[in-house]
C-alpha cells in the first residue's frame, strides 16, 4: 500500500480517516484500473477451468469461455484504448493513466495468463480428456487407414470451399477476417535447388479455414477421436498449389475492432444506421495477432507489419489456436463428464389453477433464475397475448436470441387487435442483428416498434400488461435483472418480480412515455430510472445510513452487482465506511473501489463469485434503522448506467420477498466459502476457504438443492 493511503496518527496514537481529495479522479491510490480489474475477473473463470472438483467437460467449457471473453475485450475495451492512442487523445482514465500506459498494462497482465490457460490446456484437460476417451489427435499419429479417411473428407467436404491467397508481387497482402483462423505457408517452384528461400514476404500464401465446417473433425471409427481442422488442411496443402513446392505451416489469428459508433443525430434512419454499421465491423482495425509458436520471427513481423500491429500486439501460442471452439467438445453425449443438469421448476405459488393474473393481484411474486423456471415469463406473455380482456403489452427488448417465443406472443398478440408497443434496443452490443431482425417482423405484424431515446442506451428489464377487470383497467408487471432471453436464463442467476402494485404500474406506463413519446417525466413514485432519479436516489440512500449509524440506529449496506466503477459512488462508499457504516458488496467482475484500507475503506469488504452460472442478479439492501429497503434492477453502478442508459430499479415492498432476499440470497452470497473470492487491497483476489468444522457453503450449489426440494 502506497504511503499516501497509510492511515494517519496523532502524537497520542489515535487513529484518522484519509483526507479525500476533492474528486477521486486520477487517483491511482483510490482506485483500482478498470481493465486490471477486468482482467482478474478472467483470471477467476481460468481458474474455474483448473479446478478439479468440477467435471471434465465444465472445465472445458471455462477455458473456451475465458478465450470468448478474451476475443470481446480486445475487440471492444483494447480497441477503443487503440483508437484514443492513434488519434492522441489524452483523456486519462479514472486512475489516472494514458491509453499508452493501459496497454501496456494489458500486455504485462495478460501474457502470463495466457501461459496459464496453455499450461491448463496441455497439462490438464487434454491428457485427462485423452483418459476419458476424447482425444484431438495430430496428423502424424493416425493411421495410414484414418489418413486415407480424412483426406478422402477433406477432398468432399473441405477443399471445394477453400480459396488459397498468394501474396507476391502480383497479389497485394490479403483481407484477414475478424476471428478467422488461418494457415499461412511459404511456396517455391517445383524447379528449385530445393534450398528453402529466407521468408521475404514474397511466396507467400494464406489459407482460410473454413468457420462453416467443424474445426474439430471426427475420424472415423475411432469413438470421440478428433482431428484440428487446421491440420488436416495444412496435411493436404500441397493440392491447393499444383506445381510449386509448399514448405512448413504455421497457424494465426487476427482480432480486429468490432466496436460500432453511431452519429444518433445525424442517422435518419437509426435501424439502416446501425446494420451498415454491423456491415462495416468485419473490417475494423487489426487490434491483436496470434500466431503459432512454429511460426518463424521473419514471418511473424512479416504478419504484423502487414496488419499494422506493433510487436506487443502479437501474442504467441504454444498450442491450438482459437478455444472457444472446444465448446464442441461440450455438446458430446456424455453426462458424467458434465454437471447434473438443471431441473428448474415453477415457483409453489404460480403453480394455482387459477389465472395469473389472480395470482399476481393477490400477492407479488419473485422468481429466481434458472433455479426458478423462466417458462413463468414466457407463460405470462403469452397469456396476455392470448386473453380477451388484456387490452395491452407494451415491453423493452435489449438481448432475446435468435427464436424468442416471447417476440412470437407479441406478435400475436397484434395480429390479435391488442395494442402492442415494444423498445428494440437496436445497439444491444453483439446483438444488433438479431434485434434488427426482429425489429421488422415486429413492425410487420403490426407491433409500434421503438428504438430509444435518441444519446441513451435502453436497459432496463420491464414489460407491463393492461387489462380491463369489472369495468376498469389493471396494470400487471414484470421487471427483472436480466434479459427476456429464454436461452440465457437457463446459465444467468437473474430474479424477476411479478407485481399489480397501483403505484409502480402507474410509474411503469408514465417510463413508456417516456420511451416511446415527448415525456420527460422527472418524478416517479416507487421506481428508481436512470437518468433520471436513479443516481440522486442512490446517493442519498447512502448517506441515510451514514445518518443512522451517526444516530445510533443499524445501518449496513449490501449491494450485489456485476460491476463497479462509478467515482462519485465509490466516494460515497468510501465517506460511508469512514463514517462506520459496515458495506459487504458482492460484485462479480470489474470493481474500481479498494476495500480493506485502514482510514479509508477497513469497513467495506468485496467478494465476487465464479461458478457454474453467470452471476448477473442485481440487489440492493439498505439496513434504514432496522427497516430495510430492499430493490432489485438492471443497473450496475458505472457511470454509463447512471448517466447514458436508461436502467430500473424497483423496491420490494412485500416483507417476505425482503427477507428472502436478505437471508437466502445475500447472506448466502457472504457466507459462500467455496466459489467466493475477496478482493485485498492490492488488487489480488483471495480465495474464501473454509476454517476447520466449517460448514462447505457453495452459493449455487445450495440454491440448486434448495429449490429443488420445493
Amino acid at each position: 500500500m502506497t504511503d499516501a493511503l497509510k492511515q494517519e496518527t496523532d502524537e497520542s496514537g489515535q487513529r484518522h480517516n484519509v483526507t479525500l481529495p476533492p474528486t477521486l479522479f486520477l487517483n491511482r491510490q483510490l482506485l483500482f484500473n478498470r481493465e486490471a480489474s477486468w482482467l482478474e475477473f478472467n483470471g477467476r473463470v481460468l481458474e474455474e477451468a483448473l479446478d478439479h472438483s468440477h467435471p471434465l467437460l465444465e472445465r472445458v467449457k471455462f477455458i473456451s469461455i475465458f478465450s470468448t471473453n478474451l476475443d470481446e475485450f480486445f475487440m471492444i475495451r483494447v480497441s477503443g484504448l487503440k483508437e484514443q492512442l492513434e488519434e492522441g487523445v489524452t483523456e486519462l482514465s479514472l486512475d489516472g493513466m494514458t491509453p499508452s500506459a493501459q496497454l501496456k498494462l494489458i500486455h504485462e497482465r495478460l501474457r502470463p495468463l495466457l501461459a496459464d490457460q496453455v499450461r491448463c490446456l496441455k497439462e490438464h484437460l487434454l491428457p485427462q480428456l485423452s483418459s476419458a476417451g476424447i482425444n484431438i489427435t495430430p496428423y502424424r499419429a493416425l493411421s495410414d487407414r484414418e489418413r486415407r479417411a480424412l483426406n478422402e473428407y477433406f477432398m468432399d467436404n473441405v477443399f471445394p470451399v477453400l480459396t488459397p491467397q498468394a501474396v507476391d508481387p502480383a497479389h497485394p497482402f490479403p483481407y484477414i477476417s475478424n476471428l478467422s483462423l488461418n494457415v499461412c505457408v511459404m511456396i517455391e517452384p517445383e524447379t528449385g535447388d530445393g534450398e528453402p528461400t529466407p521468408f521475404d514476404g514474397s511466396r507467400f500464401a494464406r489459407v482460410k479455414v473454413p468457420p462453416l465446417v467443424p474445426r474439430l473433425v471426427p475420424i472415423a471409427g475411432s469413438g470421440n477421436s478428433f482431428i484440428l481442422l487446421e491440420e488436416l488442411i495444412a496435411a493436404n496443402v500441397s493440392v491447393l498449389f499444383p506445381g510449386m513446392r509448399v514448405g512448413e505451416h504455421h497457424v494465426f489469428r487476427v482480432t480486429r475492432d468490432a466496436d460500432i459508433e453511431i452519429r444518433e443525430d445525424e442517422a435518419n434512419d437509426l435501424l439502416r444506421t446501425v446494420e451498415q454499421e454491423v456491415r462495416k465491423r468485419r473490417f475494423g482495425t487489426a487490434v491483436r495477432l496470434e500466431v503459432s509458436s512454429s511460426m518463424p520471427g521473419e514471418m511473424v513481423r512479416y504478419l504484423a507489419s502487414s496488419l499494422r500491429l506493433a510487436a506487443d500486439d502479437v501474442y504467441t501460442i504454444d498450442g491450438p489456436l482459437n478455444l472457444p471452439d472446444l465448446m464442441s467438445l461440450y455438446k458430446l453425449d456424455l453426462p458424467e463428464l458434465k454437471d447434473k443438469p438443471l431441473v428448474a421448476s415453477v415457483p409453489a405459488v404460480l403453480r394455482s389453477n387459477d389465472s395469473i393474473f389472480d395470482l399476481i393481484k393477490r400477492q407479488d411474486v419473485l422468481v429466481h433464475h434458472p433455479y426458478d423456471s423462466f417458462s413463468s415469463v414466457v407463460d405470462f406473455i403469452k397469456t396476455s397475448a392470448t386473453d380477451p380482456d388484456v387490452l395491452a403489452i407494451k415491453m423493452t427488448l435489449y438481448r432475446t436470441g435468435p427464436d424468442s417465443p416471447i417476440v412470437k406472443a407479441l406478435m400475436e398478440a397484434s395480429e390479435r387487435g391488442k395494442q402492442v408497443a415494444v423498445l428494440v434496443e437496436l445497439k444491444a452490443r453483439f446483438d444488433e442483428e438479431n434485434n434488427i431482425e426482429w425489429a421488422r417482423r415486429l413492425e410487420r405484424a403490426g407491433v409500434h416498434v421503438v428504438y430509444g431515446l435518441l444519446g441513451l442506451k435502453t436497459h432496463c428489464k420491464l414489460a407491463l400488461v393492461v387489462r380491463r377487470e369489472a369495468g376498469a383497467l389493471r396494470r400487471y408487471l414484470h421487471i427483472g435483472t436480466g434479459n427476456y432471453n429464454p436461452s440465457t436464463a437457463k446459465i444467468y442467476t437473474d430474479l424477476g418480480l411479478f407485481t399489480a402494485n397501483d403505484h409502480i404500474g402507474s410509474d411503469a406506463s408514465e417510463l413508456f412515455n417516456y420511451l416511446t413519446g415527448f415525456s420527460r417525466q422527472t418524478r416517479y413514485r416507487r421506481l428508481l430510472v436512470a437518468p433520471v432519479n436513479l443516481r440522486e436516489q442512490t446517493s442519498a440512500l447512502i448517506e441515510r445510513e451514514v445518518e443512522h449509524h451517526k444516530a445510533g440506529r443499524p445501518a449496513r449496506i449490501i449491494a450485489k452487482l456485476n460491476s463497479l466503477t462509478d467515482t462519485k459512488i465509490i466516494r460515497e462508499l468510501y465517506e460511508a465506511s469512514q463514517a462506520g457504516v459496515p458495506i459487504d458488496l458482492i460484485v462479480r467482475g470489474v470493481c474500481s473501489l479498494r476495500p480493506g484500507v485502514p482510514g479509508l475503506s477497513d469497513k467495506i469488504t468485496v467478494r465476487s463469485i465464479v461458478g457454474r452460472f453467470l452471476e448477473h442478479t442485481r440487489i440492493y439492501y439498505f439496513e434504514n434503522g432496522g427497516d430495510a429497503d430492499v430493490s432489485i434492477g438492471s443497473a450496475d453502478w458505472m457511470q454509463r448506467n447512471l448517466d447514458r442508459r436508461v436502467e430500473l430499479v424497483t423496491p420490494i415492498e412485500d416483507p417476505r420477498l425482503k427477507k428472502r432476499l436478505k437471508e437466502d440470497i445475500l447472506d448466502t452470497c457472504l457466507h459462500d466459502n467455496v466459489k467466493a473470492r475477496l478482493l485485498l487491497p492490492s488488487g489480488a483476489y483471495e480465495r474464501v476457504v473454509a476454517l476447520e468444522g466449517e460448514e462447505r457453503v457453495d452459493t449455487q450449489s445450495r440454491f440448486l438443492s434448495s429449490y429443488a426440494s420445493i
